[in-house]
């Protein structure tokens, strides 16, 4: 476990356990897309199982505050579901988690990671610019629904 930004923040491995709680703080942010298999209990901890060290939470007490899903394919990374509750932001704590979850990556050998943002995220684009990561402007993003019972549902 690595101690985080204050005495009374730390970083470490997101566990299944923690589920309950990542989900719940899922909950409370707005915009935030949630899909019905894949962030179901069972779809994180198939996500967990593929990629044991690599997803982090923030806890604040005892208290999931902030978590990253984050896996890889054997050459790049990704990160999903990034947050920070509101109540917790500007700490530097979305930036712990984001080098506590790099530097698992570069420990799997891993040289690249990736995210997306949503374009109304206005906050967390913000965010990924201020901390040194790159906007692409060269590439678009496809994906290809293969399971249409995996809906998703934005928080208001």
């Amino acid at each position: 476990m690595q101690q985080g930004i204050g005495s009374k923040i730390q970083i470490r491995e997101m566990q299944i356990s923690d589920y309950e709680q990542v989900r719940a703080l899922w909950m409370t942010i707005h915009g935030f897309g949630i899909r019905s298999i894949d962030d179901s209990r069972e779809g994180v901890a198939r996500f967990l199982k593929r990629n044991p060290s690599t997803s982090v939470v923030a806890l604040a007490d005892g208290r999931v505050v902030g978590a990253i899903l984050c896996g890889h394919d054997g050459r790049r990374g990704c990160f999903y579901h990034v947050c920070v509750h509101e109540d917790f932001r500007k700490q530097g704590i979305g930036k712990a988690m984001a080098v506590f979850a790099m530097k698992a990556l570069q420990a799997e050998q891993i040289n690249k990671v990736s995210l997306i943002a949503f374009k109304k995220n206005e906050v967390g684009n913000h965010f990924w610019k201020s901390v040194g990561w790159t906007f692409r402007e060269d590439l678009n993003y496809y994906d290809f629904v293969l399971n249409d019972a995996n809906i998703t549902e934005f928080n208001k």
